[in-house]
């Protein structure tokens, strides 16, 4: 849901506000899809990622570090690397 200081959230959080039960669902299914073990080592190997490149000096306020279709790990706006890797399945690399 989008954060309580937005001033113009988008549909979903709009819609998520409206139907809390919808919201407790989601929610539920969240917790057990990043719960599954691919998905934990996926975040640990982000995160080191990330530290990594901070320790190298890489400026990574309001990026998320992305897989790329070749192996790799590369910094990204976080809308861009979410808008794509997410929404209806449709799960694509960079």
């Amino acid at each position: 849901m989008a954060s309580p200081r937005s001033s113009n959230p988008q549909s979903s959080a709009k819609a998520y506000k409206a139907n809390p039960g919808s919201y407790a669902k989601k929610l539920a299914y969240d917790k057990k899809y990043n719960a599954q073990p691919e998905n934990k080592a996926k975040r640990v190997e982000l995160g080191k990622a990330r530290r990594k490149a901070k320790r190298l000096g890489f400026v990574l306020s309001g990026k998320d570090m992305s897989h790329t279709r070749d192996g790799g790990i590369v910094p990204e706006s976080s809308s861009a690397n979410r808008a794509r890797n997410g929404h209806g399945g449709n799960g694509r690399l960079k």
